[in-house]
């Protein structure tokens, strides 16, 4: 009997993270640096690299040779088959029917498997055919969808939101991201750009610039960088000391020890993104609101005022609508990605 198998795939901007995914349990995941300043086509061979390096690893446990562990960066050689393409059919154990899942940075397409949009934290990726490029370097089928649509997936598949026909997860990172499941499928919208949470007005935001190049969006007010960005504002003109945060993780640490302006920034960045989440849980009436992404491991000094502000934009049909943090963490996207052989997004039901 042959057993569906997944190479699942995570591709960031600084990493790509590779799994097995077969009978719902995910193994072997190994992580690579993400070849971006190379541009597209190193990255995709990257992907295809950690990929056979999966697919060899496990059929090598199956076979009872044991496995691998530890980082893959120096491992990568040697995985491709004996023509320089494809995946060498001798790394494969012969009971597994493998395919590959991705999950991606950037707008993506479901149906076609084209990267619409992308950020130049993977320069030449936009306009990049994943389905056609891979399926060419691994002679295996190939489906794809975007990074946060695939967490959103994760989730509802083994997560947090695993008991409901419909969730709304929220990546609140560098970002603010989101995905939507609805009847126990991911929306992805006409232009594959559902799922655009940080980009809706916030009356905190206005006058601020947004990474999209427009203005008073709540990622600018919201996200991690954001918050950073309102402490100095409001430090600034007083006698900052040398040891003022530099990033968001040093924020968060001075928030919590007690610091009354880090405390107001994220007091701040949190009652407008919940207060938008409010909002569009007022459109959408999902069962359950998913919060991921690196603000969600905050203390309270970030969940209170963002579940206050959540709750105080609720119309009363609406009211009690839990807010809830992510259960799966980075891999979310990969039980996703390996979900799409379950529900292909962008297919109507």
């Amino acid at each position: 009997m042959t057993l569906p198998a997944t190479v699942a795939v995570d591709v960031g901007g600084t990493k790509i993270r590779a799994g097995s995914v077969i009978d719902g349990e995910l193994a072997h995941v190994r992580s690579v640096p993400t070849p971006a300043a190379d541009g597209a086509q190193a990255v995709l061979n990257t992907i295809a690299e950690v990929a056979a390096a999966v697919i060899a690893e496990t059929s090598g446990s199956r076979g009872g040779s044991g496995s691998t562990t530890g980082d893959a960066a120096d491992e990568r050689s040697g995985d491709r088959g004996a023509d320089g393409s494809g995946i060498d059919s001798t790394d494969c154990s012969g009971d597994l029917a493998w395919r590959i899942g991705i999950s991606a940075a950037g707008a993506v397409d479901p149906v076609t498997g084209t990267v619409v949009s992308a950020t130049e934290s993977l320069p030449g990726w936009a306009g990049t055919d994943l389905v056609a490029e891979l399926t060419a370097r691994t002679d295996l089928p190939v489906r794809v969808v975007n990074d946060v649509h695939a967490h959103a997936l994760g989730e509802a598949t083994a997560g947090t939101s695993s008991d409901t026909r419909s969730s709304l997860l929220v990546a609140a990172g560098t970002g603010i991201g989101g995905g939507f499941i609805a009847d126990e499928h991911l929306l992805t919208g006409r232009n594959s750009a559902a799922g655009h949470i940080g980009h809706v007005p916030s009356a905190a935001a206005v006058g601020l610039d947004c990474p999209c190049g427009g203005t008073g969006h709540v990622e600018a007010i919201a996200s991690g960088p954001a918050i950073l960005n309102t402490y100095r504002r409001l430090a600034r003109g007083s006698a900052e000391p040398d040891s003022a945060p530099v990033n968001t993780r040093e924020l968060a640490v001075a928030a919590s020890a007690g610091d009354a302006l880090a405390l107001r920034a994220f007091d701040i960045g949190a009652r407008a993104l919940g207060s938008a989440l409010g909002g569009i849980v007022n459109v959408l009436s999902p069962e359950l609101v998913v919060i991921g992404g690196g603000l969600a491991d905050m203390d309270e000094t970030w969940w209170a005022p963002l579940r206050e502000a959540f709750a105080a934009e609720l119309i009363p049909a609406a009211s009690g609508t839990p807010l809830v943090k992510a259960e799966l963490g980075q891999d979310a996207a990969l039980i996703g990605a390996a979900g799409l052989w379950d529900d292909a997004p962008g297919q109507k039901h």
